[in-house]
């Protein structure tokens, strides 16, 4: 997943984008509401967390704006707030998750992980795509019944697939994928990536509809 992170406490921030990271997402970090404001104009994000007290402003009016315009990005609160009342005011603006500060970096990998399962609509986060068993809770694959290891980049790009399966996705959205991690995105990368997941996965994982993009193969 793309993740956009909302946090002006630097090292707070800088632990929640190595955390998510680690679980194989990519995060943009932002320490105020208008760079958050101006990312969210730019790309499409799976995800948004979202910390309440910012320096140019509050979380809360942020995330009533975003509904209000249509915008259906799951948002996972961060915050010190921890009256039961801020629970229901983030809640009812149209959060899908409140954390309370200080949070165990674990339980806020679960709570990614829940909310994304919640909004594939698919609660059992194990997969079945012809011989392949797909773990997206835990970003592993079987194929044939053994365990096939996948880079950091080739599970953000197969899991794009896997979010929107029939959907075709153009180049330019998988690169958007891309963006987040450290080396930069060559204009052959998308192609090198999806040549490698089908060589470890099976030429039919991803299907190729010529000029316009990739989908999801038919198993």
């Amino acid at each position: 997943m793309r993740i956009l992170l909302i946090e002006d406490d630097t090292v707070l921030g800088a632990a929640v984008r190595d955390q998510i990271a680690a679980d194989g997402h990519s995060v943009d970090w932002m320490t105020r509401l208008d760079q958050a404001r101006d990312a969210l104009a730019g790309a499409a994000y799976d995800l948004v967390l979202l910390d309440l007290m910012l320096p140019d402003g509050l979380g809360l009016p942020f995330l009533k704006a975003l509904r209000i315009r249509g915008d259906v990005t799951p948002v996972i609160i961060l915050t010190a707030l921890d009256q039961v009342s801020d629970r229901i005011d983030g809640l009812n603006a149209g959060a899908d998750d409140y954390l309370v500060k200080p949070f165990d970096l674990a339980e806020l990998s679960a709570r990614i992980g829940s909310v994304a399962r919640r909004y594939t609509g698919n609660p059992n986060p194990i997969i079945t795509h012809g011989d392949l068993e797909i773990d997206r809770a835990a970003k592993s694959v079987r194929r044939g019944g053994k365990p096939v290891a996948l880079t950091a980049r080739e599970w953000a790009l197969f899991d794009a697939f896997l979010a929107r399966p029939g959907q075709l996705l153009s180049k330019a959205q998988l690169e958007e994928k891309l963006y987040a991690f450290d080396a930069e995105v060559e204009s052959n990368t998308i192609e090198v990536h999806v040549s490698r997941l089908r060589k470890k996965l099976g030429n039919e994982v991803i299907a190729t509809e010529r000029g316009l993009g990739y989908r999801l193969g038919t198993p």
